[in-house]
């Protein structure tokens, strides 16, 4: 476990229960900000692939299908 995690418990094991709930509330925050990041590189990924697509000889091919 890194230094950083043992001073975080530490500092959590010293608080009082309601701050702790707050402190939940907080990391709650940050993997939710995380997702959504990674949901928009994701998006971003997708949208640069779709280039590929747009092109005549696929839209011809497409529309008799």
């Amino acid at each position: 476990m890194s230094n950083a995690k043992k001073k975080l418990i530490k500092l959590i094991e010293e608080m009082p229960e309601k701050e702790v709930v707050e402190v939940i509330d907080f990391v709650g925050y940050l993997r939710l900000k995380r997702e959504k990041e990674l949901i928009k590189e994701i998006e971003r990924a997708s949208e640069s692939s779709l280039g590929f697509w747009d092109n005549p000889i696929d839209d011809e091919a497409w529309n008799n299908v």
